[in-house]
Order: structure tokens, then sequence, then C-alpha cells
């Protein structure tokens, strides 16, 4: 049994393309093969497994998201097997497993801004430290400062952190790191040494939020995003054009890569956070690029425990002090320093999603069945405009429908018009400027004070028919402004009458209906 679920292991992985997708199957293998294990009669190979025990097998899992994953997991890789390919085992395999409902549910406004805000604190704090650190150092190298003079020392000493990662260090006989000029420096904390030029750990992850925030970036892409390049500029001076390299790793599908083009032109625009990312990380990818020629990655930031790094075989390896992009467990330590409650990208994300309303980097089915349906803001914000939504469908079937009534006979008080009797047309809905109806004799339908008996039949029959002949002879916007809601009237008015009476009415057509619709039709017959 375990040769065969190692092969079958082994020709699956040649349709995966990270480590972690990888790992993933292999613990949930590994899950399948403690449930069999735990059976009273043990299968001793694939072969031996039967219907009870796959049916057993669904039913512990088949009722949690987990649970769910494992069965789609361990069915994709048993049906690799030739014995599993056809029979009752088979079919069973072959049953639809539940798709997971989404656990994860956008930010309502307070929670977002409560995120935002202390990622924001914390890089900007981290990009004046460094700006300030810059200056200086620039102002050292062009000579500017007074040699012995204490700015010129720290200046001193930031070259050197540019040049290393780190400051100036001693060895004691044993072994212990001291570090040089601390009282210069005035700490020994990360953000008083090496940290001066560098982002931190923390620092990396909270400038990642503000761009998921932003622009709904996966947490993975930040792990191998080349730095933006600028985009040429036809003569503007205020505005700069960032050309961004998305990588989005799909299952069996290879790597998938987009371009996004993002202006910077002012301080609220989506632009000047990458313009303010590219600043804050410019001393790691030049160390970068110096230690590993070829290495320039945006998402750059100087490690505390230099060559202490996780092996993560899907990310970039460290070069030197340096790591690259923000991993999950950045993640929950950056949100549990802050008391946030949980990893925030993922609900960052969906909050960006819903706020957009349109697919970012997944396709239009991702989009509404995995973002947008699930989401209980969406649902909530939803209700009123579907409510607008009926409200606006029912208006426009009452303006396309018959609003009059059907009469069997005239009434003689009733005034006659064009197209119905008029019951009382001081009461119009389309009043005139100085009393009356003011509708055209086409609007008579859509009144309420209109009648139509057996005698206006023939009449309205043949009318249908010409405004039908007008819909070819006419481009469609020119005949949907001018005729669709009155054939649609006239449409609900022949359902009314029935069928047969109408067509019947149509063998009746007279000569004075046929003049008097032409005239109403040229638009020769006023109201």
């Amino acid at each position: 049994m375990r040769r065969s679920l190692a092969t079958v292991f082994a020709e699956q992985s040649g349709v995966w393309n990270s480590h972690a997708t990888a790992d993933a199957h292999w613990r949930q293998l590994l899950v399948f093969a403690r449930f069999l294990a735990a059976l009273e009669r043990q299968p001793q190979d694939l072969e031996d497994l039967t219907v009870a025990m796959v049916r057993r097998w669904r039913a512990q899992h088949i009722a949690t998201n987990t649970g769910r994953s494992a069965l789609r997991s361990v069915r994709t890789l048993l049906r690799r097997d030739p014995r599993l390919a056809a029979g009752p085992v088979a079919e069973e395999l072959a049953r639809r497993v539940p798709a997971p409902v989404p656990s994860k549910q956008a930010y309502e406004e307070e929670e977002r801004q409560q995120v935002l805000l202390t990622a924001r604190r914390q890089f900007r704090a981290a990009l004046t430290r460094i700006r300030e650190n810059t200056e200086l150092l620039e102002r050292w190298r062009a000579g500017d400062l007074t040699v012995g003079s204490r700015d010129w020392r720290l200046g001193q000493l930031l070259d050197h952190v540019a040049d290393t990662g780190d400051v100036v260090r001693t060895i004691t006989p044993s072994g212990q790191y001291h570090v040089r000029n601390r009282r210069l420096l005035g700490g020994l904390g990360a953000e008083r040494t090496w940290g001066r030029l560098f982002l931190t750990r923390g620092d990396l992850t909270a400038l990642a939020v503000l761009l998921t925030d932003r622009f709904g970036w996966n947490l993975s892409v930040y792990d191998r995003m080349p730095a933006p390049t600028r985009m040429p500029s036809a003569g503007e001076a205020t505005t700069v054009t960032y050309q961004v390299q998305i990588e989005k790793r799909r299952a069996g599908g290879g790597r998938w890569f987009s371009t996004e083009n993002i202006t910077d032109s002012g301080a609220d625009s989506p632009g000047r956070l990458i313009t303010q990312a590219l600043e804050a990380t410019a001393h790691g990818r030049r160390l970068a690029t110096r230690l590993a020629p070829g290495v320039d990655l945006l998402m750059t930031a100087r490690t505390g425990l230099p060559g202490n790094e996780p092996q993560n075989l899907d990310r970039p390896r460290p070069v030197g002090p340096l790591f690259f992009g923000v991993s999950t467990n950045d993640a929950r330590q950056w949100a549990k320093d802050h008391r946030l409650g949980g990893s925030p990208f993922q609900r960052t994300r969906r909050t960006t999603v819903t706020r957009e309303g349109r697919p970012l980097q997944h396709t239009r089915g991702t989009h509404e069945s995995v973002y947008v349906l699930p989401d209980k803001r969406v649902q909530r914000a939803s209700r009123e405009d579907f409510a607008d939504g009926a409200l606006e469908a029912l208006e426009q079937a009452r303006n396309t429908a018959f609003n009059g009534r059907l009469t069997p006979a005239a009434d003689p008080g009733h005034q006659q018009t064009a197209t119905a009797d008029c019951q009382d047309e001081s009461t119009s809905p389309w009043p005139a400027p100085d009393g009356g109806c003011g509708a055209d004799f086409l609007l008579c339908l859509g009144c309420r004070n209109a009648h139509v008996h057996p005698g206006h039949h023939p009449r309205l029959a043949h009318l249908r028919e010409q405004v039908l002949g007008l819909r070819s002879a006419l481009p469609d916007p020119v005949w949907n402004g001018q005729w669709r809601d009155h054939l649609l009237r006239l449409e609900d008015l022949r359902d009314k009458v029935g069928t047969a009476a109408w067509n019947a009415a149509l063998a009746r057509v007279s000569q004075a209906d046929r003049a008097l619709i032409d005239l109403l039709l040229k638009g020769s017959l006023a109201p």
C-alpha cells in the first residue's frame, strides 16, 4: 500500500509547480494512510479498497472545509492508479465533493481602517527613518559634513551599513558579537543599527498590507515581484508611470504573468505607494544586486537572524542578510504583535476585490463564486440594490402595459380618441398647460382613463402591424426610442383581448381605420 501511494503521489507531482502544493497533498495522503491503518480489516494494497471503506472515509470528512480538501486531494491521487480507473470504487471516488465554504469575510470599514492605520504608521515611520539616514549618508559621501563631527562619524557608519548590511561589530574571545559605537548610534535595536537603511521584517509586512489594500495582490505575489520599472514619459514632469509585473502560480498551469501600469500623479494616487516602496527598499535592493548580480526584487528587507531563515523551496533564497517577500509566519506574527486577531492578507484582499467590483488576478467565475456571492458585506449592500431594481422593473412594466379597461361596448359619455375612449381627460397623467390632456394619442393605452371596446380592436390590430413594419425600416436605436414601449403596450392589450379575437379583428380593418393609423404614425394627427 505504501508503495502504491508513493507511486500515485510521484505521478501527480508532475502537474504541481510549487513545493507548498506538494506538501499539502502529502499531508492529506498521510491522513488517508492513518485512516486505512485504523480500519478493522486493513487493505494490503489499493486493489483491496472497497466501496464501504471509501464511503466511511467520505463520511468522516465531508462536513468540514478541511475534510473536503482532503477528499478532493486523495481522490485526485487515487484515480492515478489504473486499478481504480473503473468499477464501483471508482464510481464512489467520482462522487461530487461540495466546494469549500469561504471562511474569510471582507473587513467591515471600521476594521479595515484599524488595519490600515496600523500598517500606515509602521511603514511611514520606517520610510522616514530610512529617508533621514539616506540624506545624511549622501551628505557624507558628497563631503558636505565637517570631518570628525557627530554627523560625519554617523555618516561613516551608515556607509558601512549600506555596503555590508550591518554595523561594525567586534567578536569577543567567547564568540559573542558586540556593536561598536553604541553611544553614537543611540542604542542596539534594529532601528538604531542596520534598520537605519533597511526595512525590518515587520516593516516589509506593513508595506505588503498597504499594497494588498490598494491593488488586491495575493500574499504569494510579493515573494518574486521584480522592482517596478519606469515607463517612458511623453514630456510629463509631475507624473511617473510604473510597470509592475505580477506572477501568480496556478496548479497545473505553470506560471502566470500579468503587467499592471500604475501612475504616481500625486499624494493620493495609487502609484505614490510604489514610489515610496522603491525608496524604502533602495538600499536593500542595491546590496542584493551587489551580493547576487541580477537579483532586483521589490520586497527586500533585512533579517535580524542571518543564516537562520527557514528553508522554503517556493521562495527566493536569502542573499546574505537579506530576504525577499512576506511569509505566512510573517503575516501571523505582524498581526499578533499589533493585536489584530489573525493574518490580514486574505481579508484585506477580499475587501479590495469586493470594493473594486471586478476580478483582480483571477477569473470572472472565481470573482463571482468565491469573492462576491459569499461575502456578507456584499449581501447586505445588495439588498437595497435588489429592492431598487425590483421597483424599477415594476415601473418599467407599468409603463409598457395596457393600463386602461376593456369594455363590451362604447359609453356615450366618453370622449373618442384615435386609439381608445377617454373617461376623463381632466385627470390625465400628462396634463396640458392650458388644461385637459397633453398626451400623444399613442400614450392613451398607457392611461388609466382609457376604455377599449370591440369597435377599437381592428384599428389597434392594424396599428400593431404597422409599428412592427417600422422596425425593419428604422435603425434599432431610433425604433427602440420611438416605438418600443408603444408596441409592448399593444402586445399586452392583445394578450388581454385574446389572440383569436385579435386575429379576427385584423380581418375587419376598414379603410377609415387605415387612414387614421396612417395619419397617426406620420405625426399629422395631433391630440
